[in-house]
């Protein structure tokens, strides 16, 4: 694999095509932390495969043109090199283009929503950069949670996207703790599969397979701890009883499963403490996602990944207390 990587890389050296298609296949890495084109091409075949498989073409292509018009962006805004080369600037587009499709009605103007959207993520990231960086915190999703929470609030005023009112807006509920029933066998396993699929808006097995074998390729060990923080948080979810549906259709373990990812092994030194330092954030994200699913349902929004950020930056602040300062990762 490392001589096919080499491989690749020299290649890309000697076409600026190819080091376009690298920027964007590491950015699709990156929504969850890793820096690898073949990651980020696991990861496009498990979107792909998910969209496909749910007859929703447009969110596959929604999600490829918003990755395509996040990286020509940070481009035309000359962006430092190596956060370009890395895909830092696309992972955000890319989610902002499979959210719009996901939740508003494929209709000419939602692919220039798709556009605008994909650009400002990253106007939205240079800026939370700015301001997070005092803080020795990163911009994880938020630019995304940001840039897609004013698009579909925004729907509700703009006839010209398909509906008076986003699909999204009639079909979430508060959590009802008197609809949670026993998980089977199968149900707790689609929870957890599908908690690390919704991370890209997708609620399929093959899909969470290749999305695991993705982080496996470049990181084992965020491949743990996705998959421990998807069986931790589909657990605490069911204890808590929360709505059994929500618990094993994964929307209540994504958030999660980034949190466990982030604390575990991107910005923290794997080791006992941290692990159990990830363990706490994760179950506490479980709480937040549930409390912003509650709190947007008026509002016609999905939480999307808000919890997610809220709950990493919560347990990334206090960062010098973990093993004190030489281990927590710049």
């Amino acid at each position: 694999m490392n001589a096919l990587l080499a491989l690749w890389q020299r290649l890309c050296g000697d076409s600026a095509l190819l080091r376009f298609v690298d920027i964007n296949l590491r950015g699709a890495g990156q929504v969850m932390f890793q820096n690898h084109p073949f990651t980020g091409l696991l990861f496009i075949a498990a979107i792909a495969w998910g969209a496909l498989a749910a007859d929703a073409a447009a969110v596959l292509a929604g999600g490829l043109l918003g990755l395509v018009a996040a990286t020509l962006t940070a481009l035309w805004l000359r962006v430092d090199d190596e956060g370009l080369a890395a895909g830092l600037y696309g992972y955000n587009g890319l989610l902002v283009g499979l959210a719009l499709p996901t939740f508003l009605a494929p209709t000419p103007m939602l692919w220039v929503y798709v556009l605008l959207g994909g650009a400002v993520s990253v106007v939205a990231m240079l800026g939370t950069v700015n301001v997070t960086r005092g803080w020795r915190v990163s911009a994880l999703t938020f630019p995304f949670v940001l840039t897609t929470w004013l698009l579909l609030l925004a729907a509700y005023a703009f006839a010209g996207l398909g509906s008076e009112t986003p699909p999204f807006g009639a079909e979430l509920e508060p959590l009802d703790a008197t609809v949670s029933n026993p998980l089977h066998l199968g149900a707790f396993i689609n929870g957890v599969l599908h908690s690390i699929s919704q991370v890209f808006l997708k609620g399929n097995t093959v899909s969470a397979l290749l999305f695991l074998a993705g982080l496996a390729l470049a990181s084992p060990a965020a491949a743990l701890f996705a998959l421990a923080g998807a069986v931790l948080a589909v657990t605490s979810a069911h204890l808590l009883g929360a709505e059994s549906e929500l618990v094993s259709a994964g929307l209540l373990g994504f958030s999660p499963v980034l949190t466990a990812v982030a604390l575990g092994t991107v910005f923290y030194r794997p080791g006992w403490r941290v692990a159990a330092y990830a363990a706490l954030g994760t179950v506490f994200t479980v709480v937040a996602q549930a409390a912003m699913n509650v709190a947007f349902a008026p509002l016609g929004i999905p939480a999307l990944t808000a919890p997610f950020v809220l709950c990493a930056w919560l347990f990334l602040l206090p960062q010098q207390h973990l093993h004190g300062n030489d281990d927590a990762k710049p």
